[in-house]
Order: structure tokens, then sequence, then C-alpha cells
């Protein structure tokens, strides 16, 4: 996941453009992912599919001759969606163009111009106080014109037509955290799922922010009724503990799912409510839609001093960091893909275990009495009304215990699959 972000770090993306494209050609040696191409103000819902935006070049000449600004040293210095300038101006008419952080003054910002067109330049709140009065050369060699915006998407069809949605924004440049993680996490998750059986189908979406998730809902309306769980992937690279933003909804599955796993993780984490604001789950959790989906992330947005900046470099993420993130998301989805309901088949009373030889059938996985312990709750709440997760919140018996009753249970006929 790592060298995956070292790869794309240096790609200037953007919400269209060659930067994306090549971005996902990238994903493609990884997974088969289908790269869609939608035209420019093409109508989704509300809005229109932007024209394209790319960028070979741009800088600033001060005074002295020498550049001060090249975009070719760090692709966040440009607005992104600047139109093309070559001019030469007074530095109180340049100020009007130049973006910085006075209470960060060491560090690049993020700051976007879409759907307004403008152009400018960003950098450090140091640099700019050191400008001299003078005549500046700005030049930014961009196109702004007709042509599409680019998406990825996988599916991997499993046993249901029942679907997990998992989305992650590519339109960031030379963010690591923000969101090279999102996207690493999600290119090796799908890797994993390929290779398995699986219960669920699984739909991957790198998409840009806002407008990417518009457009697939605009697209594939008619394929959300199948996704019955979700997660937006995002800021899973950094130190922070974890931060699950539950869907609109608030009591779906997998609002219960990631609280559980997060709850019995070991690490810092805090379960908050749905917001309209954040990530694409605003989207997918619109009135309209209201489909499960929340986000999931270490810091969240916002919160930690380089989010948007120069600070959110590769050296902000570790694989440390990563891995524990993919173990997170990989729970989850264990848990979804065994999280199924049950019936007693002996229902009155409850059945003589002893003579099954059932009480020391999982020796050494937990001392008697909790085994024997995860046997009853099952039994008494395998109801067709009570999933495995609801039974193992119940009782405060692991999930995996739980699990591995069910299996014993049904192998000697006293539980069924309900449903």
């Amino acid at each position: 996941m790592y060298a995956l972000a070292e790869r794309l770090f240096p790609i200037c993306r953007s919400i269209t453009g060659n930067g994306v494209r090549q971005s996902l050609q990238i994903l493609q040696e990884y997974i088969p992912i289908e790269i869609h191409e939608v035209p420019s103000n093409t109508p989704v819902f509300d809005w229109t599919v932007p024209k394209e935006w790319n960028i070979r070049d741009a800088w600033i000449i001060g005074p002295d001759g020498k550049k001060i600004i090249d975009f070719k040293d760090h692709n966040l210095h440009i607005l992104q969606y600047s139109t093309p300038i070559h001019q030469v101006m007074g530095l109180e008419d340049l100020k009007k163009h130049l973006f910085t952080l006075p209470d960060k003054p060491d560090l690049i910002p993020y700051r976007t111009s879409y759907y307004q067109e403008n152009w400018g330049f960003c950098m450090a709140h140091n640099q700019y106080l050191d400008l001299q009065d003078g005549e500046y050369e700005v030049y930014i060699d961009s196109t702004l014109e007709d042509g599409s915006l680019t998406y990825g998407e996988l599916y991997i069809p499993g046993a249901s037509q029942e679907e997990v949605l998992f989305s992650a924004h590519i339109c960031h440049p030379s963010l690591a955290n923000d969101n090279l993680s999102g996207i690493g996490l999600l290119t090796f998750l799908a890797q994993l799922l390929r290779e398995q059986k699986n219960r669920y189908s699984y739909r991957f979406l790198f998409i840009p922010g806002t407008i990417g998730s518009i457009t697939w809902l605009a697209r594939n309306e008619h394929k959300v009724d199948h996704i019955k769980h979700g997660l937006v992937v995002s800021l899973v690279g950094d130190a922070g503990g974890f931060t699950f933003k539950k869907s609109r909804r608030g009591d779906s599955e997998i609002d219960q799912v990631v609280s559980y796993v997060l709850r019995n993780s070991g690490y810092p984490c805090e379960v908050i409510d749905f917001f309209p604001y954040g990530y694409d789950e605003r989207q997918f959790c619109s009135p309209g839609f209201n489909l499960p989906v929340g986000n999931l992330t270490r810091s969240p947005f916002g919160s930690y001093p380089e989010y948007h900046t120069s600070g959110d470099n590769l050296q902000l993420i570790q694989p440390n960091f990563l891995q524990a993130s993919f173990d997170i998301y990989l729970e989850i989805v264990e848990i979804l893909e065994q999280n199924f309901f049950f019936q007693n088949l002996h229902p009155k009373c409850e059945p003589q275990l002893g003579k099954r030889g059932l009480y020391a059938a999982i020796g050494g996985d937990s001392d008697q009495k909790e085994l024997q312990m995860a046997m009853l709750w099952l039994l008494n709440f395998a109801d067709g009304k009570n999933s495995l997760l609801d039974i193992a919140e119940k009782s405060k018996i692991a999930f995996k215990l739980m699990q591995k009753c069910s299996k014993l249970l049904i192998d000697n006929k006293l539980l069924k699959y309900f449903g």
C-alpha cells in the first residue's frame, strides 16, 4: 500500500484530467478496474459534469529574474482548475491570486476553484512575507475545455447480488493521507476479495470527490437497491485513532458492525452520528437514496495540522498505520460475510448438549463455561430475528467464538440458517 502511494504521489490529480487517467491506469496493474469517461456538460441530477482541466507547467518569476514558485517542484503550488495566463504584473495585483496559511507559515495550502473560473498560486506564508515590490512574470500553461470526467470501477460478483460498496476519492494531488491511503487500502482489499468466494458482491469505486459520486449515482440509479452496506474510505494512513461516521440511517448493519469492530479493536476510537458534510457519504446518504453508507477514517478530516497542506506527505503516512487500517476493514468484511440469522431447530426447552459431546467440542478456544454460555445464547436467541452479531453483543461473547459455535450447532442439526 505504501509503495503504491509512493508511485501515485507525484501525479497532479484533479476532479478531471489526465492525472486521474494516469492514476487509474496504474491501479489497473493491480486490479482489473473499468475506466469510465462521462462527457463534459452531461446533466447529473442538479449538477453538470464540468469541463476537463489539464496543466502542463506553471511558474512565477520575481523581479530578480529567478523563479519563486514552480509547479514542477510541488503540484500544490497551483490553484486547482487555474485558467491559462502569461502576464507581467505588480506585486499588489499578484497578491490577489496568492493563497497562504498564516497560521501554518511553512506549509503550502491545497486550494481549488472548480466551479468558478480563476487562476492562482499557493505558497508558504513565510515565502509570501519575503516578496519584494516589483514586476512579476506569471505563467500558467493549462487547458479548461470540453472533455470528460473519469472514474474507475470494479465489480466482484459473489453468491448474492446484494452488494457491499467501497468508495475512495481520487481527486487530490500529492496528498498522501487524503487520499492515497484510501486508494491503496481499497486496491489491496479488492485484490484479496477477488481471490476468495464471497457471500456478497463487492463494488469498488475510485471517483473524484462530490461530482464523482453524484455522477455515478445518476448513471447507476437502477443498481442502488442492491447496495446493502457501504463505506467511504479516506484518511487511513496517519497515526490517529479511528473515527466512524455512521450512515444517515444510524441503525444499519454496517453501523453496527463497524462500531463493534472498533470497540473491540484495542485502538482509540470514536463513533459519531451522520452529518451532511464531509466526503461522498453525504451523496450516498442523500434523502433520495439514503443508502447504508458510512465513513471510516483514522483522524477525521480537518482535525490534523497537515490536512490539505504540503504536510500531508509520504512521511505522514506509515506502512504500519496502513496495515492496521487494512486489518480493521478486513475484519468488517469478515463479520459482514458471516453475520447470518439462524433458527433453533429444538426451540422447546434446551436441547441436551452433553449427549452430543458439544461441551468439549472446541477445546483450547475458551474455557468450558464460556463455550457453554455461547451455545446457550445462540440457541435461545436464534429465532430468526437476531443476527449472529446481535447475539454476540447481547451476550458480550466474541463474534468469532459465536461463529464457531454456530457452525458446530449446525453440524449437530440444532441450528439452521434462516432466510
